[in-house]
């Protein structure tokens, strides 16, 4: 085998390493939700993540981190605010309220939310299969949640709605930062964006977490929040740029349709989740269009703009 292909084949079962660890924290997470709530979990998110990503930038600038003009800094104050401490709040809750399957599969919707805000920006042009593909899946994501909407189960059908919401926030977030990644990076980019979002988000969430008993966590509790957040989000977010950097966008974006069956039978075995052929139908089509509507974002990338779409990962939870 050559060197090219044997690295071509380590990034394959690295690609879907991390695909399998993010498809199992979905269940992890209804887990720790329960045990510390939602604002629990957010709070000692933004303990870890700015340690993280402090650790990062120091490893890759040292002390020398470079200096950005004022309106690059508003944009990274827009980027924090927005596509870090707004879209991972809303996706904690919405992962909270509705199934673990559900969110996999709803979050998995991001590319199409990407495409309609490529067109909106006249980035994009879009052609009859990509406009199929964002009604085919939007009637799918319709149907899969028909089974709540229809059986009034208002808190599960107003989660499915947050995480739609959590999709299109951090699909505005791959937008918006493309311009600052081409100039400075990712590591830049994310490090920065995840700093500006610590306060906030620790103020918000600090009253609710200031009641939870954390003495009274097992300690495969706390293993598991710290997997979720340190492995599931910071070393999976960097293992899948790392990947999309060896194989290629348009090579590595059909991996993220493995996650929702993941997630599905992930939590079918270990909390008994049910799925009915409604739902199941609803998921495939969703999916389907999602993965016609991903042919844009491979031909975008193909045009110079890989290191955008190379980010448009399902969110970090």
């Amino acid at each position: 085998m050559s060197a090219s292909a044997a690295a071509a084949r380590q990034a394959l079962w690295v690609g879907l390493a991390t695909i399998l660890v993010w498809g199992l924290n979905f269940p992890l997470q209804k887990t720790l939700f329960a045990a510390m709530g939602p604002e629990g979990f957010l709070f000692l998110r933004y303990l870890l993540m700015p340690l993280c990503a402090t650790a990062l930038l120091l490893w890759h600038f040292g002390l020398s981190w470079p200096r950005l003009p004022r309106a690059d800094w508003l944009a990274l104050l827009r980027l924090g605010l927005i596509g870090q401490g707004l879209h991972l709040a809303l996706a904690t809750y919405g992962v909270h309220w509705s199934t673990a399957f559900s969110s996999s599969v709803l979050l998995a919707c991001g590319p199409v939310f990407t495409l309609l805000i490529l067109r909106a920006s006249g980035l994009e042009r879009l052609s009859r299969a990509q406009v199929g593909g964002v009604a085919l899946a939007a009637a799918g994501a319709l149907l899969f949640m028909s089974d709540k909407l229809l059986g009034a189960q208002w808190r599960a059908s107003g989660g499915d709605l947050v995480l739609l919401l959590a999709a299109a926030l951090f699909s505005y977030y791959t937008v918006a930062s493309k311009p600052l990644i081409a100039r400075y990076g990712g590591v830049l980019v994310m490090g920065h964006a995840t700093l500006i979002a610590t306060m906030p988000v620790l103020l918000f969430s600090a009253p609710a977490a200031l009641r939870v008993d954390w003495a009274g966590l097992s300690p495969w509790l706390w293993l598991g929040a710290v997997w979720a957040v340190v492995a599931s989000g910071f070393v999976g977010w960097l293992a899948w740029g790392w990947v999309n950097a060896k194989r290629g966008v348009a090579r590595t974006a059909p991996l993220i349709y493995l996650m929702p069956p993941i997630a599905g039978l992930a939590a079918w075995a270990s909390t008994g989740e049910s799925y009915t052929a409604v739902k199941l139908l609803g998921a495939a089509l969703a999916l389907s269009g999602v993965a016609l509507s991903g042919v844009a974002l491979a031909q975008f990338a193909k045009q110079g703009q890989a290191a955008l779409v190379a980010k448009d990962t399902p969110p970090l939870d």
